[in-house]
């Protein structure tokens, strides 16, 4: 291992060279304080910034053990920490030259408290993961101002960012407590018969469709209830009330623009962990639940969607459906079944998003149009068997039919983004004023059919190179040169999730498919290593920037993928 004062001169010596001498600085460097670790070196001033790694001691870094004692509190000082390298890389970021010259950065955190290969800390050592645009004039190296980057900046970075002492103590042992109160209270939803609980003086609007920090201004704080408003008495904050949502199926009505969705959104990210001062950090939701919508053109492969559709036109089966382009009722039946597949235990659906004709066929659809005309069963006469037959709870925004108090345990109105419980209101005026529609759905929800892959079901290109991916935004996930359409999967919050995703899918192939085996525990399977190893198991070197996902979106990914091939034995074809 080299020291500081060589990677000085080093970087020195090669001033003005072309930018491909930068690879000689690859390796392990000592500083007074840390040790620096040059993974990767970019080969040109446009391409990806290097990846870089610095490692403290504990003896350097000085963080209370009672800081990441538990699960809950090691992710949360870990994001506390890249959220603090992060400001740190902000106000001494200063463009360098061409392409990412002077580049330094880590990836970003959003709202979430999230587990990520950012930051690693236990209780020998502290390791910041990041990159380096790497300074050029034209495509000749700067070395003048990459030794200033890394030997005077750097350090002034770790000092800042990567030390106890340097920081604000309060504010991290809020952050550590905040997100262990938050997990143990999501523990407890099931034990009390809950699936959702949002917290009295919770923020819930958002700034806007593309900014998730908390609306300022005069925003109405939530307050429960009292019908529904329970207690719980967290292990840090102690007592804390709020609105409880019972198992079995909800109805969220009002009128347009009160708040209706702005409390679904809030409960479908209540599965993560939030920040202090998010305004939703104590707003927690089965971390089972399942966003559902309908998703036109989206690729399904081998789905049993018969509890919802039967008897196709020309002899198509529903009990392996397969096509390269659903339609709206097929693909929101078919993303309530692959979320069955996974066992979710929650299903959250606005009506703004969905299949009208999967969600409801009135009195006068069914007069005029007889059920064996119609192979479509609708929601609403599967949603009281989804919770009787498999515990699967169901919460709905709904403001266009009425038809669904008849099977509703609890209705909730938001008026001005203030809610009432009205569901003993809602049960009279479903008494009062009887649909007479007749019920379609049978007396059992139905199968939920498993699907089993063998090890070539994902079809990647295996070969001397590995698979390539990029992430292109948070809907975007190119893999091995075929796009993945992520605008349907509402609970991907970060595109570190969708590096790890694609990530865990050529692990998948490579690690896990072998012989025939179902979706479930193949996905499962992989869950429990990444519980044991951590992200890191997904690379064969430290990425910085894989951020923690749920099998949900892993497996949402996956049956999106055009290239699946399932049990039926056949691919996708057009509708």
């Amino acid at each position: 291992m080299s020291d500081h004062h060589r990677l000085r001169r080093d970087l020195l010596a090669i001033d003005q060279r072309g930018y491909k001498a930068y690879k000689d600085i690859r390796g392990s460097y000592r500083f007074p304080d840390f040790i620096l670790i040059i993974d990767w070196v970019q080969g040109d001033p446009f391409a990806s910034p290097s990846h870089c790694r610095v490692r403290l001691s504990q003896t350097v870094a000085g963080f209370p053990q009672t800081l990441f004692a538990t699960p809950s509190r090691e992710v949360a000082l870990r994001d506390y920490l890249t959220r603090q390298f992060d400001r740190a890389t902000q106000k001494l970021r200063q463009r360098r030259g061409t392409g990412n010259s002077g580049l330094l950065a880590i990836a970003r955190p959003g709202q979430e408290i999230l587990g990520r290969t950012s930051v690693l800390v236990d209780e020998d050592w502290v390791e910041a993961r990041f990159v380096v645009g790497l300074p050029a004039q034209g495509r000749r190296i700067d070395g003048v101002a990459a030794a200033q980057m890394l030997c005077e900046l750097l350090p002034q970075l770790v000092t800042t960012a990567l030390i106890y002492a340097a920081l604000d103590a309060d504010a991290i042992q809020t952050h550590v407590e905040t997100a262990e109160d938050a997990d143990w209270l999501r523990s407890q939803l099931a034990g009390q018969g809950l699936v959702a609980f949002v917290a009295d003086g919770a923020v819930l609007p958002r700034r806007s469709g593309v900014d998730n920090r908390p609306l300022l201004g005069q925003v109405v704080a939530f307050q429960s209830p009292e019908s529904l408003q329970v207690a719980f008495h967290c292990p840090n904050r102690g007592w804390i009330t709020g609105m409880g949502i019972l198992q079995g199926v909800s109805l969220i009505v009002g009128g347009g623009y009160h708040g209706k969705s702005t409390l679904l959104q809030a409960i479908e990210l209540g599965v993560y962990n939030h920040i202090p001062g998010d305004g939703r950090e104590f707003v927690l939701t089965d971390a089972a639940a399942v966003k559902i919508r309908a998703e036109d053109g989206r690729s399904v492969t081998g789905v049993d969607i018969s509890p919802f559709i039967n008897d196709l036109p020309q002899g198509r089966s529903t009990t392996r459906f397969s096509t390269q382009n659903a339609s709206g009722s097929t693909s929101q039946a078919a993303n309530i079944m692959e979320a069955l597949e996974l066992e979710a235990q929650l299903l959250l659906v606005d009506e703004d998003t969905t299949a009208t004709n999967l969600m409801i066929r009135d009195r006068r659809m069914q007069a005029l149009i007889a059920k064996a005309q119609e192979p479509i069963t609708p929601f609403i006469d599967k949603v009281e068997q989804l919770y009787r037959d498999r515990g699967v709870s169901t919460i709905l925004v709904m403001g266009g039919s009425g038809d669904y108090f008849d099977v509703a345990t609890t209705v909730i109105a938001m008026e001005n983004f203030a809610p009432r419980d009205v569901t003993a209101q809602a049960q009279a005026i479903a008494h009062q004023h009887p649909t007479f529609r007749t019920q379609e759905g049978g007396h059992q929800f139905g199968q939920v059919t498993p699907r089993t892959l063998s090890s070539g079901a994902l079809g990647l290109t295996e070969g001397h190179k590995p698979v390539k991916w990029k992430v292109r935004d948070l809907h975007t996930l190119v893999l091995d040169k075929e796009v993945i359409d992520f605008g349907g999967i509402e609970q991907v919050v970060d595109e570190g999730q969708l590096k790890a995703i694609a990530a865990a899918m050529v692990y998948l192939q490579t690690h896990v498919l072998q012989g025939e085996q179902s979706l479930a525990t193949v996905i499962h399977q992989l869950m429990a290593e990444l519980e044991t190893h951590g992200l890191d198991q997904l690379s064969t070197w430290p990425q910085g920037d894989f951020v923690q996902f749920r099998p949900f979106e892993l497996a949402a990914a996956i049956n999106r993928w055009r290239r699946l091939q399932t049990d039926s034995g056949l691919r996708a074809v057009s509708r």
